[in-house]
């Protein structure tokens, strides 16, 4: 069975070969993947078995490309709720359980009627039902407190997060970038 040129995506890996960024996954589309080769600012790593074909060029498709050029990861990540899920590794912050993501809700430890702020230091992933349990309460209140002290991550800090959840889809080229200080068998 031929795989459809859509599902070629291209493993995305920063001048040092790292990826990018671990979650989401740093995939180009094909298209994006074959305009840069063009243009010069990436280096192929490894290919698809799947070919392309112009007029005048026939390539086969990237599925690792390095950039010419590093960049450097930002330091502080972005105040969303994704990314509190993301530092919270998507578990409950009290009763300690990991939940898809549509059964997460983020909880402000100090609620926001007592002066409490939506900010790192104060917002910690929640399920619904402890959510809905403590309430509009302070922990000391409800008797309910965060497993963990909720704290600004570093970028660093979500990439590692991100690397426990792997997407549904890894190519076997992609494996090398993608696990590369995990322990190695012996063979």
């Amino acid at each position: 069975m031929t795989t459809s040129i859509e599902n070629c995506p291209a493993l995305v890996l920063n001048a040092d070969f790292r990826p990018l960024s671990y979650f989401p996954l740093s995939l180009w589309s094909w298209q994006d993947t074959v305009k840069a080769v063009f243009l010069n600012r990436v280096n192929i790593v490894s290919e698809y078995d799947r070919t392309i074909r112009s007029p005048n060029i026939e390539m086969r498709l990237p599925s690792v490309i390095s950039l010419k050029e590093y960049i450097p990861a930002n330091r502080r990540p972005a105040f969303t709720r994704f990314n509190v899920f993301l530092r919270d590794k998507f578990a409950c912050q009290y009763c300690g359980e990991p939940f898809p993501t549509h059964e997460l809700t983020f909880d402000h430890i100090i609620p926001r009627s007592k002066g409490g702020r939506t900010v790192w230091g104060n917002v910690v992933t929640a399920c619904g039902s402890c959510n809905l349990l403590k309430g509009n309460r302070l922990p000391r209140e409800a008797a309910m407190y965060p497993k963990h002290a909720p704290v600004q991550p570093s970028s660093l800090q979500l990439q590692e997060n991100g690397r426990a959840f792997p997407p549904n889809f890894l190519h076997e080229s992609w494996r090398d970038f993608l696990y590369w200080d995990s322990e190695l068998e012996p063979s």
